[in-house]
């Protein structure tokens, strides 16, 4: 049976996905400091998330996501650059793009994640697709296009 967890539970377990990658494990001062919260914070929510069996933690050991860790971790993560994705194909600046994708990755209808997900994949091909239908309007010149229209409108806002 599949486990539910927080939005808070989430962020640590994308965080240490993270860190993991980049590291091979994370330590609780690598959470605490991606993540702004104190280290007693970081401790106490590890706990929680070894109680559920999501991560391996021992005491100022290295920090392991289990299967199901880390398979929670790579959906979250998914979400996350989807919406970043889909974000930057809409000119939203680099910052705004990341703060805003971390609320959309616990906020939306899996249907409207898959939907958004199809639409940025099809997006990425079809700018680089030479597919006939694509030769005559590129979705880049159509980007371009919809640049402009942000530039020319963005003292309106």
């Amino acid at each position: 049976m599949p486990i539910t967890v927080s939005r808070r539970s989430e962020d640590y377990l994308r965080t240490i996905y993270e860190i993991s990658e980049r590291k091979g494990y994370a330590r609780i001062k690598d959470i605490s400091e991606a993540l702004g919260v104190r280290p007693s914070t970081a401790v106490e929510m590890v706990k929680k998330l070894c109680e559920q069996g999501l991560v391996n933690y021992e005491r100022y050991g290295a920090i392991t996501l289990t299967p199901q860790g880390k398979e929670i971790a790579q959906a979250v993560k998914k979400r996350h650059d989807v919406f970043k994705k889909f974000l930057e194909l809409l000119l939203v600046p680099d910052d705004v793009a990341e703060r805003d994708a971390h609320i959309l990755e616990h906020q939306l209808h899996p249907k409207t994640v898959l939907q958004i997900s199809r639409f940025v994949e099809f997006i990425t091909w079809a700018m680089q697709s030479e597919h006939p239908r694509f030769i005559k309007i590129r979705v880049e010149e159509v980007l371009d296009e919809f640049r402009m229209y942000c530039k020319k409108h963005e003292n309106n806002t």
